[in-house]
């Protein structure tokens, strides 16, 4: 009955080979059969046998240890075929093939090297992740009466980590969301960006005035930060239709409104928070269907060929359609378009849109009791 149930070619545990795997040992490969070729051809006299020791490098480039020393093996005992078969065993026809040997643990300690420390890499990518999570919680889709979508592009392919933050908040004072920009990267970054946030997500609920918020949010930054750290940040706060917003160096959110954009400028400029900042609130009254766009200044600096992307030109037509969710999608399809994939910086967006006022909740009254409630 045993030989009635198919086997499979490979255990279960075996990984298959990754496509940079696959590159080395063909590359490998078809130099063995290219050298192999020319021996052939050349006759008798092992002439050509020592490129063979070029194999196992080009396999340590990318395979692992193992693979690099199974080619290590494969092109000994070719290079040693040709050396005894040939018409003469010359000094120099083993003096290649133990050279070949000492080439094939050179490479398999470079392989070996290289895995580790590639291993390392993707280690630190997930902690870099990790930790970038544990940060930027997820918002939305609903934070009190608003929509609300947030969304990190990062400039590098192989992590996520830097120093932008996102929040929303649906605090005693109406929804409260920030937006910042930590300067530098890294870990110390998402260090200093994790310390503003904490700090957000806790007085966002006890302060009554934005002022109060941005003093308490300064003294946290100025109290873990050198002379030359700062962050720029708007904090913005909805309160029964009424838009307030402060600005502490942060490029002015965007207002989308009937098919026009109009940037939300601050009444006079302040530093980022660590400079003290004094700021000013800009206060808007909304309308339903307004969206608001927050962003970092990763998306005014992305460019091509020295162009910059249109943000405003292009905002409404990528912002006003469907959900905010949507709306997000459609800029970053066609901010990574812009710029062919190549971001300079990370880039935070926050977009979130006014239904128009809460209906008032009513207790209704129960039927035995209506007559009741007349008295």
């Amino acid at each position: 009955m045993l030989f009635g149930v198919p086997m499979p070619l490979f255990s279960s545990g075996r990984r298959p080979l990754s496509p940079g795997s696959r590159a080395g040992l063909g590359a490998a490969l078809v130099l063995l059969a290219l050298v192999s070729a020319v021996e052939l051809a050349d006759g008798g006299m092992v002439n050509y046998v020592g490129l063979v020791a070029a194999a196992p490098f080009l396999a340590a480039a990318f395979a692992s240890w193992r693979m690099v020393l199974a080619v290590g093996v494969l092109s000994t005992v070719v290079a040693g075929g040709f050396a005894l078969t040939g018409q003469v065993v010359s000094l120099a026809a083993v003096v290649n093939v133990i050279g070949i040997g000492l080439a094939t643990a050179i490479a398999a300690g470079v392989a070996a090297i290289r895995q580790r420390q590639a291993e390392q890499i993707a280690e630190l990518s997930k902690l870099a992740a990790v930790a970038q999570q544990a940060v930027l919680r997820p918002i939305g889709p609903q934070v009190g009466s608003l929509a609300v979508a947030g969304r990190y592009i990062s400039a590098t392919a192989t992590a996520d980590i830097g120093g932008d933050i996102y929040e929303a908040l649906d605090t005693p004072y109406g929804v409260r969301m920030i937006i910042g920009d930590v300067r530098g990267k890294g870990l110390d970054a998402v260090r200093l960006a994790s310390i503003v946030l904490g700090s957000y997500r806790h007085v966002a609920y006890e302060r009554s005035d934005l002022r109060a918020i941005v003093a308490d949010l300064d003294r946290a930054v100025a109290r873990s930060v050198g002379d030359e750290d700062f962050v720029t940040a708007a904090l913005v706060e909805e309160r029964g239709g009424t838009l307030t917003i402060v600005n502490c160096g942060h490029p002015p959110p965007l207002l989308l409104r009937r098919g026009q954009v109009i940037p939300l400028e601050p009444p006079a400029p302040a530093p980022p928070l660590g400079f003290m900042p004094v700021v000013r609130p800009r206060v808007e009254r909304l309308e339903p269907g307004d969206r608001l766009l927050l962003f970092t200044d990763g998306l005014g600096e992305a460019r091509r060929d020295g162009e910059f992307f249109p943000t405003a030109d292009r905002a409404w037509r990528l912002l006003g359609h469907g959900t905010v969710g949507h709306g997000l999608a459609s800029l970053e399809t066609a901010l990574v378009e812009w710029v062919h994939g190549r971001l300079d910086d990370d880039i935070a967006l926050v977009l979130m849109e006014y239904a128009g006022p809460r209906p008032v909740s009513t207790t209704a009254v129960p039927s035995w009791e209506v007559g009741a409630a007349d008295h």
